[in-house]
């Protein structure tokens, strides 16, 4: 239990930290927005162009991630279906939710669990990766199909994803470099460093803000965040066990790996999107935090089960 909290008290004390900001207007009242936009365009983008450039595209050829990407899918469709049909999202609102019932947060709370839990963040780093290739542009060209109404552009934009969305673009940049070898120079790392450590912090401090604006949800929207966070917390990882010990003859610490990392909670990156696109922010911003505080729990229990 100790090994799994170690890695939840920084996203807590983070959070805490915006939330008190926020009430006591500390930092303005454009504070939240502004550090949603930061992180958006500049933090994250340096992230993962550096995670993506030192990254080996071929760790994806592993029976543990493709049972992580089977779960991760399959819990992806159904969150899709549930905000679809039972709960009349709309297409980009249907993505995001799609998203907190199955994008895990793999950055700054898997790598600090696999570090003490899995003593090797191989699988985690690999896990991310398959996020970031794949499950990432889905997201953003679902909500921009629906953003962008006019047909004649809307496939245009579309095409344009990469040039024009910083996650996308500096994700494609990086993995450019990690498939011809390059070595990037320290004069490029140094900073892209610095700022890609702000991604992380100003994600989880925007999302603290956004807290002292926090409504009671209705009937509906109660029942729509517990089934997300039930996929989530608990479906998700029970897929994986399933799909990893009888379909690909999984065991130890293979398997413990895969249900772990399927086990993580939803990634902040669910409510930084929808803020940057005007979409509903109060959905991911209750997954992300009932499903991390749930799966402290979960995520003991796995550790107790099969670590």
């Amino acid at each position: 239990m100790h090994s799994v909290l170690s890695g939840f008290l920084p996203i807590w004390a983070l959070t805490a930290c915006g939330w008190g900001a926020g009430r006591f207007n500390v930092l303005g009242d454009q504070a939240q927005h502004v550090l949603g936009r930061f992180a958006f365009t500049f933090a994250m983008p340096s992230l993962l162009f550096l995670t993506m450039s030192r990254s080996h595209p071929g760790e994806l050829a592993r029976p543990g991630v493709a049972v992580f990407a089977l779960s991760l899918v399959a819990v992806f469709a159904a969150g899709l279906l549930v905000s679809r049909w039972m709960f009349r999202r709309k297409r980009g609102e249907q993505a995001i939710g799609a998203m907190a019932a199955s994008y895990v947060n793999s950055a700054n709370l898997g790598i600090p669990v696999a570090v003490n839990v899995l003593h090797d963040t191989s699988f985690i780093v690999a896990a991310a990766l398959f996020q970031m290739l794949f499950i990432t542009p889905l997201i953003l060209v679902l909500i921009e199909l629906d953003v962008r109404r006019a047909a004649r552009e809307r496939w245009t934009r579309i095409l344009q994803l990469p040039l024009r969305n910083p996650v996308i673009g500096a994700s494609a940049a990086g993995l450019t470099i990690a498939g011809f070898g390059l070595r990037l120079p320290a004069e490029v790392v140094s900073p892209l460093q610095i700022l890609g450590g702000a991604a992380v912090p100003a994600a989880l401090f925007a999302l603290g803000m956004s807290l002292n604006a926090r409504a009671r949800p209705d009937a509906d929207g109660r029942t729509e965040r517990m089934i997300l966070v039930g996929l989530k917390v608990a479906a998700q990882p029970l897929l994986a066990y399933g799909l990893g010990r009888w379909l690909f003859g999984l065991d130890g610490h293979a398997l413990f790996a895969v249900v772990l990392c399927a086990g993580l909670p939803t990634a902040q990156n669910a409510f930084i999107f929808a803020s940057e696109y005007s979409l509903d922010t109060e959905l991911p911003r209750d997954t992300v935090l009932l499903s991390t505080l749930l799966s402290m729990v979960s995520l003991s229990l796995i550790a107790w089960q099969l670590g």
